[in-house]
């Protein structure tokens, strides 16, 4: 049975960036699937806004030649001309208003003379961070963001608007809190709240959504977790790679605005919240928030026993990297969470560039066991992890201790795990982004965060930010 999208109002999506590596690698190829799924509207157009020239058909062309690329020996041929029928390209300055003018003739055409309707816009920042506040204010000013459609009465009595906008917004949310809270200013002033979806496409990775199931729908672990039980939590994202290239930005952000602020801290929150009691996305986003601002700021007295921070052999020899560069492509930061369920328990948040290996996970370690049913003389060490394996090889896992076979009573410690890729073998896991794109048509703001998250993560991020330049810059 085919899936199909629930609303199925003509629906015009527009990415600005739309020819960069993000669009290419990521946006193109998940929108494209959710068109073979038929989890798009049916009347859906994709316009990609950039600066360099392109005809519609040359557009096309790129879109196609970047999904042949991540298909690469897949027939894709049918279902790529089905997609490709919907792109049109536009091309513009991002900091120049009569390119929104000219964004905005092409989308009253497709209204007028393609889709025949009013449709939605959806609005992608797919562009760097410097770009935000003017292509925000640009939106604005040309009237980009207004409903084009009237308003309609829903069966409930309830007031609905056709054409709705929506703008998705991707990490990092500004540079520092001030920078932050300077585009939560603007954005408050141009755009509603439920407008505007800020990204971390973590959220919606298929392992980490399951924290919330595997905590709430069990009754297995929930009553363990607190600091009773837990003794800590390690949350760390490794990567094999550097910085591909992207040396100049990166040494203008580093490791721990880059995936620490976001990444890190938001799956954080989801291990640390309280149950939100309903699966809806004001509960759960305010119940992410109250974990995120109780953590503990990091001070000067405290941040070298709380942060190390490191650099790969090489990185001052990336293109675009500032002679004596200080970035960090590593760190290592321990987090508590002041409230009475996580109080003294260690959050030891952990990324680094040109790891040995390419891993994310989550591994929470519950006390040792204060007595044993093992000989006087054996070494008292039984210990229970839990494990949330959020990439490569989605899954989740629980150590746990058995009796080994024999006439002696030793213990040894036995894995028990369930695999997303043994366990749905003919079923495909959605990418993050798939499931990012779907939401914010659907207008669920679950899997994004809030102003208020944003905000905390920021006041966290900055604790330490502010104090380790104390602390020593190691090579790794």
């Amino acid at each position: 049975m085919k899936n199909e999208v629930k609303h199925d109002t003509p629906t015009t999506f527009v990415i600005f960036g739309a020819t960069g590596d993000l669009a290419r690698r990521k946006l193109l190829p998940a929108l494209f699937d959710l068109s073979r799924k038929h989890m798009l509207p049916r009347s859906f157009r994709l316009i990609g806004f950039a600066k360099t020239s392109r005809t519609h058909e040359e557009f096309q062309a790129f879109v196609r030649d970047s999904l042949e690329n991540v298909y690469a020996g897949e027939d894709i041929a049918d279902d790529c001309d089905a997609f490709l029928a919907s792109a049109r390209y536009r091309q513009g300055e991002f900091e120049d208003a009569a390119s929104y003018e000219r964004l905005a003739e092409l989308l009253i055409e497709i209204d007028e003379r393609d889709i025949g309707a009013c449709s939605n816009k959806l609005f992608y920042l797919a562009v760097s961070p410097g770009f935000y506040k003017t292509i925000f204010q640009n939106l604005a000013d040309s009237g980009l963001t207004i409903p084009c459609g009237g308003e309609r009465v829903l069966p409930s009595g309830a007031l609905a608007k056709d054409g709705w906008t929506r703008l998705l917004v991707e990490k990092p949310f500004g540079k520092d809190l001030a920078m932050s809270e300077e585009l939560e200013r603007m954005l408050a002033l141009l755009f509603k709240d439920e407008q505007i979806f800020r990204i971390d496409h973590y959220l919606a990775k298929e392992t980490v959504q399951n924290i919330l199931a595997f905590r709430f729908s069990n009754i297995l672990f929930e009553p363990l977790w607190s600091r009773e039980f837990i003794e800590r939590v390690e949350i760390s994202l490794f990567e094999e790679i550097g910085v591909e290239g992207r040396g100049m930005f990166y040494d203008s952000v580093g490791a721990l605005r880059d995936v620490g602020q976001n990444h890190l801290l938001q799956m954080l929150a989801l291990i640390a919240m309280d149950d939100p009691k309903e699966m809806e996305a004001p509960r759960i986003r305010t119940a992410r928030t109250q974990a995120l601002g109780a953590l503990r700021m990091v001070s000067a007295d405290d941040v070298d026993v709380r942060a190390r921070r490191g650099q790969y052999e090489g990185f001052m020899r990336e293109e675009g990297v500032r002679a004596g560069s200080t970035t960090e492509t590593s760190f290592r930061v321990v987090a508590y969470v002041d409230n009475e369920r996580w109080r003294g328990v260690p959050f030891i948040l952990e990324a680094a560039k040109k790891h040995s290996e390419k891993k994310t996970e989550i591994n929470i370690y519950f006390k040792y066991t204060e007595r044993c049913l093992c000989p006087p003389e054996a070494e008292h060490h039984h210990q229970n992890v839990l494990t949330f394996r959020i990439q490569p090889d989605e899954a989740i896992s629980v150590v746990f201790w058995a009796k080994k076979p024999g006439f002696a009573t030793e213990l040894e410690p036995k894995r028990l795990s369930f695999s997303y890729k043994e366990s749905f073998e003919k079923e495909r896991i959605p990418d993050a982004y798939e499931r990012v794109l779907y939401d914010c048509i659907r207008g669920d703001q679950t899997l994004f965060a809030s102003t208020e998250e944003v905000q905390a993560a920021w006041k966290f991020t900055m604790s330490v930010l502010e104090n380790w330049n104390s602390v020593e810059l190691k090579k790794d």
